[in-house]
């Protein structure tokens, strides 16, 4: 059954096929040197569900492995410029939105999203912890008014938008999925993936919502590493399965089982944190003869054995 009140409009399969192969997603994102995450990890992670970005940057980290020292923005004529030349070029079946650097870009941002009213908008809020206090807050209210009210899906970490959207939560209980998702409500979202929240015995849960009701839930084993880029990454494959018309709860749960296995095969180029490996579905085993209880260790495993748009090139 259609759901008529949907931010997400039905993907015709021969309308995807007319449209010369690969479905396009209009990435808003900084450069990150360290490949962790940023538009790197945006490229990657789309190419490897099936779909081509279309990175426009934001402006670029100063950053290891380790951490973010500083950030250099890009204007937002030159933002709305390298927007249009490519929207204008070719269709575009998703915006993802992940750090836009300042509360022009998101302006700029907010206004090329309204322009391509009907295609829907993945808005990914990231832990801003290491940026000056008074862009914090700059950022995140120009978020709030402009963004959020174009946004089909918000996507952050419990701690992140807990701080944000509810930021005077007195209950006794910590504010669940659902909670978070009302709050998002009230400021245009309809949808809100919380991802993050630790659970007994060493899982954690990630949960869509609406402020009505759960849609999906997933649940992983915490893995003992500190990861970077795993935000960008998981928005960018749901955005890449969304443009490929999926359901926003199928490509929900198979957003979250690809990070999963990403995370899962990480790897620590540098001296800091371990970075998402989101081309392992590329690389060879490493043990000949590897048996079938490897994949049965992963509950995704038989996902993302190769990209999964199969356009003959």
């Amino acid at each position: 059954m259609t759901d008529h009140n949907s931010p997400f409009p039905d993907n015709d399969e021969s309308e995807l096929e007319e449209s010369a192969g690969l479905a396009c997603i209009l990435s808003f994102n900084a450069n990150d040197p360290s490949g962790a995450g940023g538009l790197t990890s945006d490229a990657t992670a789309m190419a490897s569900v099936g779909a081509h970005c279309l990175p426009i940057c934001t402006g670029a980290y100063v950053r290891d492995t380790s951490s973010i020292t500083d950030f250099y923005p890009l204007d937002e004529e030159a933002v709305h410029d390298q927007a249009r030349a490519v929207a204008e070029d070719m269709p575009v079946q998703v915006i993802k939105v992940g750090f836009a650097g300042t509360p022009e870009n998101l302006a700029t941002i907010a206004e090329l999203a309204d322009d391509y009213d009907g295609v829907p908008v993945v808005a990914y809020m990231p832990n801003l912890s290491w940026w000056e206090e008074d862009k914090i807050d700059a950022y995140l209210d120009a978020f709030r008014e402009l963004l959020l009210p174009q946004t089909s899906v918000l996507v952050g970490h419990h701690s992140t938008l807990r701080r944000w959207l509810l930021p005077e939560w007195t209950g006794e209980r910590n504010p669940g999925p659902r909670d978070i998702a009302k709050a998002a409500a009230e400021l245009g979202v309809p949808y809100t993936l919380v991802t993050g929240m630790p659970l007994p015995e060493q899982y954690i849960d990630n949960v869509l919502a609406s402020p009505e009701t759960v849609l999906g839930h997933e649940k992983f084993e915490r893995i003992e590493a500190i990861f970077v880029g795993a935000g960008d990454t998981l928005t960018a494959a749901l955005a890449a399965l969304l443009a490929t018309g999926m359901d926003l709860p199928e490509a929900t749960s198979e957003a979250l089982h690809y990070l999963d296995r990403c995370l899962d095969e990480g790897f620590r180029p540098g001296m800091g944190q371990v970075i998402p490996d989101r081309l392992f579905w590329a690389l060879p085993d490493d043990e000949e003869g590897a048996s079938d209880d490897d994949a049965d260790a992963h509950p995704g495993a038989d996902y993302f054995e190769v990209p999964f748009n199969e356009t003959k090139h």
